[in-house]
């Protein structure tokens, strides 16, 4: 008597897993085709707000600027912890080492100031300073990775913990250099569209925009134009590190990700890929700390300490490790829901004041329910080798290879 051979259950889909399929099912050329019609949605967005969505009490433009920046923060960070697998929890450093580098050469209140009198113009000095803030950070990150980098888990965490704290305490106590807890202020910023309307251009402070005009570069605020202006840095990143992930050096970060011993036997130069993904990840944090030095104009040593370096881990938690764009919903997540929540009151305290509170809580509920976040990573090679597995194994393929009986 045969006994019917039941099938295991499949894992429950969520809503990531469904559009993460959706997804990878597309061509490439179906991917541009939906992409680029949502980028230019996702760019018009911060003009005309919907109401659901907008941020009372804070201009929805200045928060999308903020996306924007800390979408880079998450995308650098996912090659160092999501793609390479190494736990960086002092990533604010290299943020701080971008900020400081724009900051120190542009602001009058650092004797390293070079514009005007040295070899800035003030028209271009903030775009002059952006690939030295890039090239000084990977530096950083070479520098600290080369003798870190043999370090694993818990100890590698706690030196790159380490190394956060170092610059936000240098940058603290240098005062004759970084002017100390007073911070760099009038710090450059792009120079584009200068007029009558805007005599300090459109991403100075003070444009406000005009709400009521259509035309919409007149109708752009300040955040809208740096939003604009991240967007457009995140769409260049992102394909800097796709084309990283598809070539032999993402095929070594996922095999360091899985298992490192098992990927230096198989002949894979294990600290060289590490430092390679130490030092993108870098270059691409002093890329985000540039962006925010000149959006701001000011910075000081307390926006560069610990909690916003867990926040940039949770963000790529959140979205899911591995995953470019799952870490830039999580992004956004982080940046919008306190925002949104700040005019809501509860006992006389605003709701976006427990933001700490409530992605704690994500957290542990992500934890317990779903570890790998919101849109986990696919593993497309992998899924090739279950699609082979399965059509060798398909009972049609076992019936067509089984010998058939006959006379001898």
């Amino acid at each position: 008597m045969s006994t019917a051979t039941k099938k295991p259950a499949r894992p429950m889909r969520g809503v990531g897993d469904a559009l993460r399929a959706w997804w990878g099912g597309l061509s490439r050329p179906a991917q541009w085709a939906v992409g680029i019609p949502a980028i230019l949605v996702l760019a018009i967005l911060p003009l005309f707000p919907p109401p659901l969505l907008d941020t009372p009490g804070t201009s929805f433009g200045g928060v999308m600027a903020q996306f924007a920046m800390y979408a880079l923060l998450a995308i650098g960070l996912n090659v160092v912890v999501g793609q390479a697998g190494l736990l960086d929890l002092g990533y604010v450093g290299f943020y701080a080492v971008g900020a400081y580098s724009v900051g120190l050469l542009t602001s009058p209140d650092s004797p390293w100031n070079q514009v005007g009198h040295g070899f800035l113009t003030t028209k271009w000095a903030w775009l002059a300073c952006v690939p030295l803030a890039i090239l000084l950070t990977a530096v950083s990150g070479l520098i600290l990775g080369s003798p870190t980098l043999r370090l694993r888990g818990d100890y590698l965490a706690i030196v790159t913990l380490g190394f956060g704290e170092i610059v936000r305490h240098l940058a603290d106590n240098l005062g004759e250099i970084t002017n100390g807890s007073l911070g760099l202020s009038r710090i450059a910023y792009p120079r584009l569209g200068e007029s009558p309307q805007h005599p300090e251009g459109y991403f100075s402070g003070s444009n406000l925009g005009k709400s009521d005009s259509w035309n919409l570069l007149d109708r752009a605020n300040s955040g809208t134009w740096w939003f604009w202006l991240g967007m457009a840095l995140v769409v260049a990143v992102l394909l800097l590190v796709g084309n990283l992930e598809r070539s032999r050096v993402g095929r070594a970060w996922v095999a360091i990700r899985e298992d490192e011993d098992a990927a230096e036997i198989m002949g894979v130069p294990t600290f060289k890929f590490k430092l390679w993904a130490f030092t993108i990840g870098a270059a691409i944090g002093g890329l985000s700390g540039a962006l925010y030095a000149g959006q701001v104009q000011f910075i000081n040593p307390t926006g560069f300490n610990v909690i916003n370096s867990m926040l940039f881990l949770c963000a790529v938690v959140i979205g899911g490790q591995g995953n470019k764009l799952g870490v830039i919903v999580g992004a956004f997540l982080i940046v919008y829901l306190p925002n949104r929540f700040m005019s809501v009151q509860v006992g006389g305290q605003s709701l976006g004041d427990y933001k700490y509170l409530f992605f704690g809580v994500t957290l542990v509920v992500l934890m317990i329910f779903r570890p790998q976040g919101l849109f986990p990573v696919r593993q497309k090679l992998l899924a090739a080798g279950r699609q082979v597995y399965r059509a060798v194994h398909r009972p049609g393929a076992q019936a067509a290879t089984a010998p058939t009986g006959g006379a001898r």
